[in-house]
This record gives structure tokens, C-alpha cells and sequence, in this order.
């Protein structure tokens, strides 16, 4: 079993994640999840905090000589902003001075769409501190982490991921138009909005310079497209075994995710089953479906083809222009504090949904195949994939219908 955890704070001073269950001899190097840490950083409309925050990684167990010993892997993520927060945040009992009374005064005024309002009344606090500083998206660049490692893992199994904004706003890529491959990373970092279509990407960052000038946030959907799957991972015997169960499950934990879907997703449910479902042709080189509106997953199981998974992100809830609220220390209607934030971070969305994905993908791959060491994952899944009788096996690409003879 592939177990994860995550501890610290938004402006504590560092950030912690474990994995655990992942086998020896996985390539793991610190420049690759940092790499991946610097992603999280990209996008028009994100906010300050991303220039200054240096996400210094420390692999502290589970890698030696950049392979992984089939021990707990260990990452740190320091916070380079902590000399300023180091009496707010203190873990023993400390007295604020002058220095730190102003960032440190209470925040009674919990912000509409956050955690604060419900953390406060959850955990017994008179203040919205202790609940932000955990709530707060930051935390996703522990994840992003771990999942760096996972897709590491994947990687060695031929499997590889890849992420890009759909929409921005009402601004959306149109139906049709052509999936990015693993191999358009680069080209989808290097775009303001990661969108793999151009005059797509150029609507979109008229639209968050829009909503800059309104003092406003905007949200949208990015997919994950993971390729190289075999079929057969997860299960429909029970429902917490399901794929598609365990993925909307990991991408709605992310923080501003309010929407999942797989494949069409909703657009599905507005076609009747003559042409909501993804049939099946006979070719020479195996079983074909002849469209991919499942996405990848039938009955809570990969089916070899393309996984697509999509988020929806809501708009950022600081809103510069601050929403109303109640400050609990008076009782009375006030504006809601308004915290550092971004106009836009789905971009950044995407990167933290390709890695929860990663660590989801990896679990059911390990759930599936097993292995001390990757050779014995790896060995594992070819035996598999050799023992799936002639007559069932299926190709990943759909076949062209016009090739086909009904």
C-alpha cells in the first residue's frame, strides 16, 4: 500500500511529506522535484508570494545515491519567509514584540469561501490564524512534491503524465481541438496560461487582466491526461476501489476544486446512449474503441486508453475587492481580510492536479502489481500484460470509424 502525509504550515518553517510503500530503485533526484516545485509556481494573475518563496527541498530518508531504497521517502520544503514569522508561528508559548504585533493581531473577520468561519467553530479558535495557515494552498507544494516522486515512479513503468488549462472564466479551449502529449511540457510551461492553444491562451490573459483592473478573481478547469496506462487498474468490486472514485476523490481535495469529471463528464450526460458510450471494433491488432468518451475508465477500471480527468477551480475567495463578513469580536457586519492572493492561479491548479493524479495512479499501479523493487513492479506488470488472452486485447488508440466495415 502507497501511504502520503503532509504537516506545516503556510508561514511555519517548512513543510513536511512522507511516502510510504514505494518500492527500491526508483530514479529520485532533488533537481527534478524542484523542478516541478518552480512549475507550481507558474501562470499569469499569480501573486506576489511566488517571486519571493525559494521552496528549498531537503530529500532527508529514503534515497541514496538518487535511487530509492524501499524505505519512507522523507522531503522538507523550507520557508524562506520564516525570520519574519518566527514569534507569529512559534511552536512554544511567546510573546509578541513590536516587530511581529502587527502581523500577528488576531483575524477576527473570517473571509467568505475560506476556511476560517467553519475551522473556527470545528477546532474551538477565537481567530481565523490557526486555521488558514494549514488551509492555505501552500500546502499543495508538498504534494506537488510527492507526486514528482510518483510520476518518477510511473516513469519506469512507461506511463507519463501531462496537465493543461481548459478554460479560464468563460474563456475555453474549443471542442476538438488536439491533446497535448507528455512531450509538450515544455511548450505548455512556457505558455502564460499553460494552455496548449494559442489564440485560446491569448483570450484567456485578456481575461485575467480584465479581472485584475475589477479587483476580482477568476477560476477554471485544467485536465490531466495520463498515457501508457494498462488496463485493469482499480476495480468495480467495491466502491472505495474504484479509479475513477479514487481520482475525484484526490483532485476535490485540493484546495478552490469544487468539480470533477472523467472523459466528457457532464457533457455525457446530455447525449442519449446511442452516442454517450465508446464502442467496440475488431482490428489486427486487437479490441478498439472507436471513441474516447469515457476518458479512459469503465466500471472503476483503466482501460488502456488515455486517461482524462478533469478540475474545476473556483475563483480564488480573497477578493480584493473584500467581500462582506462578520468580525466575531464585535458581532458586527465588516469587510473580510484581505490576505496576499492571486487573481488567477489555475495554472497552477493543474500542476498540483497532475500530481495528485501521479500519487493516485501510482497507488493502484502498486494496489495491482506489487514489488519490492521496480524490477519486480516492472516484471509483475509485463507478466500481466503477456497473460491477457489474445482474443481480449485491446489497443489505446481509437480506431478510425471511417476504416471500419459495419
Amino acid at each position: 500500500m502507497l501511504r502520503v502525509l503532509t504537516a506545516g504550515e503556510s508561514h511555519g518553517p517548512e513543510l513536511i511529506a512522507v511516502m510510504e510503500g514505494l518500492p527500491s530503485g526508483v530514479p529520485v533526484l532533488a533537481e527534478n522535484i524542484q523542478a516541478d516545485l518552480q512549475r507550481r509556481k507558474l501562470g499569469y494573475g499569480r501573486g506576489s508570494r511566488m517571486k519571493f518563496e525559494q521552496d528549498e527541498l531537503t530529500i532527508s530518508g529514503g534515497v541514496r545515491h538518487g535511487l530509492t531504497l524501499g524505505s519512507p521517502i522523507a522531503l522538507r520544503i523550507g520557508n524562506t519567509e520564516w525570520p519574519k514569522w518566527t514569534e507569529v508561528m512559534s511552536a512554544a508559548p511567546s510573546e509578541l514584540t513590536e516587530k511581529s504585533r502587527g502581523r500577528g493581531a488576531a483575524l477576527t473577520r473570517p473571509r467568505p469561501g475560506h476556511a476560517d468561519l467553519v475551522g473556527m467553530q470545528k477546532y474551538d479558535f477565537d481567530e481565523a490564524r490557526p486555521i488558514l495557515e494549514r488551509a492555505s494552498a501552500r500546502e499543495t507544494a508538498a504534494r506537488v512534491a510527492l507526486g514528482a516522486v510518483a510520476r518518477a515512479f510511473l516513469g519506469e513503468l512507461g506511463i507519463r503524465l501531462v496537465s493543461h488549462t481548459l478554460s479560464i472564466g468563460p474563456v475555453r479551449v474549443p471542442d476538438g481541438a488536439p491533446l497535448p502529449t507528455p512531450d509538450d511540457v515544455d511548450a505548455l510551461d512556457a505558455d502564460p496560461l499553460r494552455c496548449f492553444h494559442a489564440e485560446t491562451s491569448a483570450q484567456m490573459v485578456a481575461e485575467v487582466d480584465d479581472t485584475r483592473k475589477s479587483g476580482d478573481t477568476v477560476g477554471g478547469i485544467v485536465e490531466v491526461l495520463a498515457y501508457g496506462l494498462p488496463p485493469g487498474l482499480g476495480s468495480h468490486v467495491h466502491y472505495d476501489r474504484r479509479l475513477d472514485g479514487k481520482l475525484a476523490q484526490a483532485l476535490m481535495s485540493i484546495q478552490a476544486i469544487k468539480g470533477v469529471e472523467v472523459g466528457d463528464g457532464f457533457e455525457t450526460t446530455r447525449r442519449r446512449g446511442s452516442v454517450a458510450h465508446d464502442e467496440l471494433f475488431a482490428t489486427g491488432e486487437g479490441i478498439a474503441r472507436g471513441t474516447d468518451r469515457a476518458g479512459g475508465i469503465e466500471g472503476g477500471m483503466s482501460t488502456g486508453t488515455v486517461l482524462r480527468v478533469r478540475a474545476g477551480m473556483k475563483p480564488i475567495a480573497t477578493v480584493p475587492n473584500s467581500l462582506r463578513t462578520v468580525d466575531v469580536s464585535t458581532g458586527e457586519t465588516a469587510g473580510a481580510h484581505h490576505q496576499r492572493s492571486d487573481v488567477c492561479a489555475v495554472p497552477a491548479a493543474g500542476v498540483v492536479a497532475e500530481a495528485m493524479v501521479a500519487v493516485t495512479l501510482a497507488e493502484v499501479v502498486l494496489e495491482k502489481f506489487g514489488g519490492d523493487s521496480i524490477r519486480e513492479t516492472r516484471r509483475n506488470l509485463e507478466s500481466y500484460l503477456e497473460g491477457i488472452a489474445e482474443s481480449l486485447r485491446t489497443t489505446a488508440q481509437p480506431v478510425d470509424l471511417h476504416d471500419v466495415a459495419l
